[in-house]
């Protein structure tokens, strides 16, 4: 009998490979995506240094930026990566342990998969579990009285020093922690995060960092004449331009023909006749500083001065629009309406020298509430980790705030959610049994991490926990300080117990996710000039391993 000739239905060149295998690779590849950030974890987690390929550096132990820098190119690892994401955007923080958790569940996946379990039945073993973990944290969370402004500033100082503490700057927590509360104290309802401006200052000590309520840029190039302006007023009214204030601009605007010399003067005289016309409007307008998007020109400086104003020209658009928000007023694309209802203004106005720098600042605005957080310290690339650490914690001090309800860190939720689920999975039978039982298995991995990271005997510690737990010790995590256990709730390490609610439910998803794919087609680049890079040759066999 002869051979039936394969039936080929897709394009040639094109890679597929189907069934457990592809879960079990898919699996593999996501395991090496949480391995790559399982070192950063908690207290004593350790930094990556990630070079991109320009040279630059970046050290950071915030899960969702090494993710990101790492450019992951798996398709199914990726959707790690868009979960940390997810985290960082909604949350702000627990980005790490969202994917160590989705890699744990898949790794207890794995063996079910190799053993023939269908897909599905995992998938809804999962979600069934992860609701009962989510609405578990729900109702053991604990609700803090809003009523009370002292004891509220406090549990967001907590919230945001946990954050901190497994940062770069956790020897500084409790510096930052204030800074970070006053910093979201100061915005109104909304606690818009862009209404909190960080600019960061080389040189001096991570404590020289201050915070100032208002608007803060650094001063911006500037022109002859800048020295005779005054640098500090008390209640100024403030411009807001997208104006340039400079000769050169009325004729690049169009094209003008001379034939004699007396027309060419009567042309300059008319841009400087536009140009002092521009000025006087912005005068009379009782503006005492002049902010533009654009250049302000040498003329226009000495203009100013010589009328007592202070003018900056070339200042950075998101630093205008925030001293528009917060002062008042509209930026103006034209000076013929120059008002009083478009004109901002502020208590007080002064120039400071920060470090080896020359900073603005605009105190005691009116309409909306910012604040600018200036940030010291040696290093950039440390400077920059400030910076994300600092984000992390404010991102979790908004969380708190909108929602008051918070969970014990340092592993002990987790521990208390694994022995929960496990209790829960001895009473009901068949493979599901077995399932929740390996998801409450797969929540131990924070505190194992947490352990590991601190170089303590993770089993050890493990062991005892369990027991605490078995016995009614709700709170009980890794004490990091002590390598022992303790009550982590009384040791004021806490989190927003919404942190871990997205944490558990993206990571379920994601897991959910890659395990209902069961086939990856690649189509190859369809170009001239044979397959594309990392193809094989055409017309080669199909069914290629990924």
């Amino acid at each position: 009998m002869s051979m039936q000739p394969p039936i080929i239905l897709l394009k040639e060149g094109t890679d597929s490979s189907q069934g457990s295998p592809q879960i079990v690779s898919n699996i593999n590849a996501c395991q090496t995506i949480a391995d790559a950030v399982r070192t950063t974890l908690g207290p004593r987690g350790m930094d990556k240094l990630i070079i991109n390929d320009r040279g630059q550096a970046t050290i950071s132990n915030d899960g969702a930026t090494i993710l990101q820098n790492l450019e992951v190119v798996h398709p199914a690892a990726r959707t790690l990566v868009e979960i940390a994401k997810s985290q960082d955007a909604e949350v702000g923080d627990g980005t790490t342990s969202v994917v160590l958790l989705a890699g744990e569940l898949l790794k207890q996946a794995k063996p079910f998969i190799e053993d023939g379990v269908h897909p599905q039945i995992i998938i809804r073993a999962l979600r069934k579990g992860a609701l009962l973990a989510v609405n578990k944290i729900k109702e053991i969370a604990v609700k803090i009285k809003k009523d009370d402004v002292s004891e509220q500033r406090s549990l967001l100082e907590k919230c945001a020093a946990t954050s901190l503490s497994s940062k770069l700057v956790a020897s500084q927590k409790d510096f930052f922690a204030k800074m970070v509360v006053d910093a979201v104290m100061m915005l109104d309802e909304l606690l818009p995060l862009n209404m909190i401006g960080i600019k960061k200052v080389q040189g001096g000590a991570l404590e020289d960092s201050m915070l100032v309520s208002g608007v803060a840029f650094k001063k911006t190039f500037s022109y002859a004449g800048f020295e005779m302006q005054p640098k500090q007023y008390q209640n100024p009214k403030l411009a807001l331009l997208n104006v340039e204030l400079e000769l050169k601009a009325e004729k690049e605007n169009a094209e003008v023909r001379v034939d004699t010399v007396e027309e060419y003067q009567s042309i300059v005289d008319a841009e400087w006749n536009i140009l002092y016309d521009k000025l006087d409007k912005i005068y009379k307008s009782g503006a005492k500083v002049v902010l533009s998007k654009l250049p302000i020109g040498d003329v226009a400086t000495q203009y100013f001065a010589d009328r007592d104003m202070f003018c900056a020209g070339r200042v950075p658009e998101e630093d205008l629009k925030r001293t528009m928000k917060a002062c008042g007023g509209s930026i103006q694309t034209s000076v013929q309406q120059l008002t009083e209802d478009v004109l901002g203004s502020c208590e007080n106005f002064e120039e400071v020298q920060v470090g080896g720098e020359r900073f603005n600042f605009f105190k005691g605005c009116p309409q909306a509430r910012t604040c600018t957080m200036i940030l010291r310290g040696g290093a950039e690339q440390f400077m920059e980790e400030t910076e994300r650490s600092l984000h992390d914690a404010i991102m979790i001090v908004r969380r708190a705030m909108k929602n008051d309800a918070v969970v014990a860190g340092g592993g002990a939720i987790e521990m208390e959610l694994s022995k929960y689920l496990r209790t829960y999975s001895h009473t009901i039978a068949g493979k599901e049994q077995l399932l929740i039982a390996a998801l409450a298995k797969a929540m131990e991995v924070i505190p194992r991490q947490l352990c590991n990271n601190a170089g303590f005997d993770a089993t050890n510690i493990l062991n005892k926990l369990r027991q605490c737990h078995a016995q009614g010790g709700m709170w009980q995590g890794v004490n990091i300080l002590e390598e022992d256990i303790s009550d982590n709730f009384e040791k004021c390490v806490w989190e927003p117990s919404v942190v871990k609610i997205n944490a558990i439910t993206a990571a379920a998803e994601a897991t959910c996710l890659i395990l209902s794919v069961d086939e990856t087609i690649r189509n190859p680049k369809s170009e001239v000039g044979g397959p594309g890079p990392g193809r094989p040759p055409m017309g080669r066999g199909r069914g290629r391993p990924m």
